[in-house]
């Protein structure tokens, strides 16, 4: 008898823990499956903010180079003689107004591709950028020094 109810003990505790095992299992399947998802996702991400980052340094960089032909146009047309200064200064204006348009063209592609990432991320995906984690930095640093 005692023999029989060591058996049914010892079946009871096999059944119970095959029964964690079978329930257990897939859980820790999803759980590595969301990780790796997870990770893969976060690497995109940081290879489409540094894709944004490099357009934005770029578009900095054209702006400098903007800036510096305006100046030199800017020098030549005060120092240009009356007769000559009206059409100098058409070339200045229209070169400003080219620039302009450049410029809201790109800013605009640029917010449309912003936008697509953070559709294609997810509503985490602002909270979760790397991007947007270093501006908390700055705007942390800037109300430091506002204080």
């Amino acid at each position: 008898m005692k023999n029989l109810t060591n058996i049914n003990t010892i079946a009871r505790s096999s059944l119970a823990l095959a029964l964690v095992m079978v329930i257990c299992s897939p859980l820790q399947a999803q759980s590595a499956e969301s990780t790796e998802t997870k990770k893969a996702t976060d690497v995109k991400m940081m290879e489409r903010c540094q894709g944004m980052n490099e357009q934005k340094q770029k578009m900095l960089d054209d702006m400098k180079a903007q800036d510096a032909l305006l100046t030199e146009q800017l020098t030549k047309m005060n120092s240009a003689p009356d007769d000559k200064k009206v059409s100098l200064m058409a070339a200045v204006i229209t070169l400003m107004a080219e620039q302009r348009i450049a410029m809201n063209a790109q800013m605009a592609k640029m917010e449309t591709e912003k936008m697509q990432h953070m559709q294609m991320m997810g509503k985490e995906s602002m909270s979760q950028s790397p991007m947007m984690k270093g501006m908390d930095e700055k705007s942390g640093n800037a109300k430091k020094e506002q204080k």
